[in-house]
């Protein structure tokens, strides 16, 4: 049997309903800012191919590119197989929409080396066919005063390059377990060898791109890296 309230009581009921709802509607909780974007990728390379892929995580400088050569690995090991011209370095770009403000971190392998073997790192990069531009800094594994230290701005033709930095001195030189790192934030880019500062530069050509690595053109012996380090945000510091 349904009851029946009295007029007050109910009057009472209604108000109180009201209120709840009213309270419900209006309190929402605050709004969190967004968190910012970040990414990250590392690799001991655990695979044989060549061009690395990795699942489809790289592109590669002959692949894509066409006048470029592409990086080859086989487990624990990197290296590079260039194109057949002047200044056709191999190139390993990370897929996938980066951040402007990146760093690459490498572990270098230096087995028998010759010539002017390098170990490059790659910032804002891309390509596209008979393109390849963005930021390359590479450190030198030869073991005298004739190692270097180059940061250059890639312009995108095949052999169109402008020196950033272009320093030489043994201090440069890396071997193998050596860890250099480069980033850039905003138009700053900075360079070090196993933690400490060797280099920076300013350019802001390019304020898009993805990070990758790479290694000198022609065969300049058995060498490469170990691993790779790449992180991104778009905040200002790392």
């Amino acid at each position: 049997m349904r009851s029946v309230l009295p007029a007050t009581a109910f009057l009472v009921l209604i108000a109180g309903c009201s209120k709840k709802e009213n309270t419900e509607t209006t309190a929402a909780p605050a709004a969190k800012p967004p968190a910012p974007h970040v990414a990250s990728y590392s690799t001991k390379f655990p695979k044989t191919e060549d061009p690395i892929s990795e699942d489809g995580r790289w592109i590669g400088g002959k692949t894509i590119a066409l006048d470029w050569g592409n990086v080859s690995t086989k487990p624990g090991y990197a290296t590079g197989v260039a194109g057949p011209k002047r200044f056709a370095d191999s190139v390993a770009l990370l897929t996938g929409d980066w951040p402007a403000n990146q760093s690459v971190e490498l572990v270098v392998d230096k087995r028998k080396v010759k010539l002017y073997p390098e170990v490059s790192m790659r910032l804002r990069s891309s390509l596209g066919k008979h393109n390849c531009d963005g930021y390359e800094i590479s450190y030198s594994l030869r073991d005298d005063d004739t190692a270097y230290l180059i940061i250059v701005r890639w312009n995108g033709a095949l052999a169109d390059f402008t020196y950033l930095v272009n320093t030489q001195g043994k201090q440069y030189a890396v071997k193998t377990g050596d860890v250099v790192k480069t980033t850039i934030v905003g138009s700053e880019i900075k360079t070090y060898k196993n933690g400490v500062l060797m280099g920076s530069a300013k350019d802001n050509t390019y304020i898009h791109g993805s990070p990758g690595f790479g290694f000198n053109e022609r065969n300049n012996g058995d060498y490469g890296i170990s691993s790779v380090s790449v992180t991104a945000t778009d905040g200002t510091t790392f």
